[in-house]
């Protein structure tokens, strides 16, 4: 078996991110808990994933912050799993991610679609600077050293 690479403790925030959604299990995952469904055993019908990796996929999200267990049975224990607000802050990435899947991996329209729930038109999400309200552009947007990093240098 090939070791996994971790990039947990790299410098990049896309490498982080990677490292927690790199396993084509955790996006599915947390589209699940995302879309309303707290138990474990509604996650693992409707993903047809094996319960041990489904536990580990939980354990990962639980320790990172970005769901809180909460046992809602004592006789047998039963927990729910519950997004934190790290977690729904996850929300941006796999609704960005879906829009590209949608343009880019489909010939024909998917099976399912994202829709506001208040007028039922079907969204389409994009990317967009906080400050400035603007799309963001590959052509337009470069990385540098963040600000703490460079008050830091001698």
């Amino acid at each position: 078996m090939v070791k996994r690479t971790r990039f947990d403790d790299h410098s990049c925030a896309i490498a982080r991110t990677a490292d927690l959604l790199g396993d084509w299990w955790m996006p599915l995952v947390v589209r699940e808990l995302l879309m309303g469904r707290k138990r474990f055993n509604e996650i693992q019908e409707r993903l047809d994933i094996n319960r041990s990796l489904l536990s580990s996929r939980l354990a990962r999200l639980e320790s990172e912050g970005i769901v809180e267990r909460i046992r809602y049975q004592e006789h047998p224990p039963r927990d729910e799993f519950v997004m934190t607000d790290k977690g729904r802050a996850l929300w941006d990435v796999l609704a960005v991610m879906g829009a590209y899947g949608e343009q880019w991996l489909f010939d024909e329209p998917p099976e399912f679609e994202f829709y506001d729930k208040r007028s039922g038109d079907r969204t389409e999400p994009i990317v967009i600077d906080r400050v400035t309200g603007q799309p963001l552009d590959v052509t337009t947007t470069r990385r540098r050293p963040s600000v703490d990093d460079v008050a830091s240098q001698p």
